[in-house]
């Protein structure tokens, strides 16, 4: 079953500009994603999507391929499915251009559970570790029903309880997703942002308006999405951490 990746790179991010091309130990943050996603695919199913040349410049440069998009795109996955329409596939995987440490075995994973549940959206998600605070806005925490299908993702701290819970787990999104090209294409035609997409910030919630089930499948990621600039560091420590223990065996 043919799949590819497709990384959405966008130069204007509102929160941290010229996020992609920021160095993760040396090398521009998207091309260390698309190094771990080579790892997955062949680099001829692998692509950049974005709408800045200087992004293009730096990919092409490092011989992956760039697809040019609009500089109108809502979110990521609009980004994708716009690519999408050049792209024939029977899986389009959506990994975030802002997560450098991401295991491609959870990329996998996530491929699997598309072809296993070919009418879900497919998206990743972990409990939130011991040195991540649940608090932070910056994490969508995500809730799911017995059949891992997301409930509900927000910024706010859900699901909520009347009680103190001690030592309460919770789970937050990992960006990767998997798509058919009718999921896309629904998802795009919409042109708006949802009201709760609109309101959290999370892109995802847009396919409640759309009536698709989202399947959430459980990833052991250790991974860090760099949605500011103090989160470079965090990055770095944990890449540091891999190489040294390759090194090791």
């Amino acid at each position: 079953m043919k799949k590819v990746i497709i990384i959405p790179a966008r130069y204007g991010s509102s929160r941290y500009k010229g996020k992609p091309l920021v160095k993760i130990l040396n090398r521009e943050m998207v091309l260390r994603v698309a190094d771990i996603c080579s790892k997955v695919v062949n680099k001829k199913d692998l692509y950049i999507a974005t709408d800045n040349n200087k992004i293009s410049k730096v990919v092409k440069k490092a011989k992956y391929k760039v697809l040019m998009t609009s500089s109108k795109c809502l979110t990521g996955t609009d980004r994708v499915a716009e690519a999408a329409k050049k792209i024939k596939s029977k899986i389009y995987v959506n990994v975030q251009g802002d997560e450098p440490t991401i295991n491609p075995n959870d990329i996998k994973k996530v491929i699997n559970a598309k072809i296993k549940f070919p009418n879900h959206v497919i998206c990743g998600y972990d409990k939130i570790q011991s040195g991540e605070n649940p608090s932070n806005t910056n994490l969508p925490k995500v809730v799911v029903n017995q059949k891992n299908e997301l409930i509900y993702m927000s910024r706010s701290l859900v699901p909520g309880s009347k009680k103190k819970v001690k030592n309460f787990i919770y789970f937050k999104q990992v960006c990767i997703y998997a798509f058919n090209k009718k999921e896309l294409s629904k998802f795009y035609l919409k042109k708006k942002k949802s009201f709760v997409e609109e309101t959290e910030d999370i892109e995802i919630l847009r396919f409640f308006d759309l009536d698709i089930k989202i399947k959430m499948i459980k990833l052991n990621s250790s991974s860090v999405a760099v949605d500011e600039f103090k989160d470079v560091g965090k990055a770095e420590k944990i890449l540091k951490k891999k190489l040294l223990n390759q090194k090791k065996t």
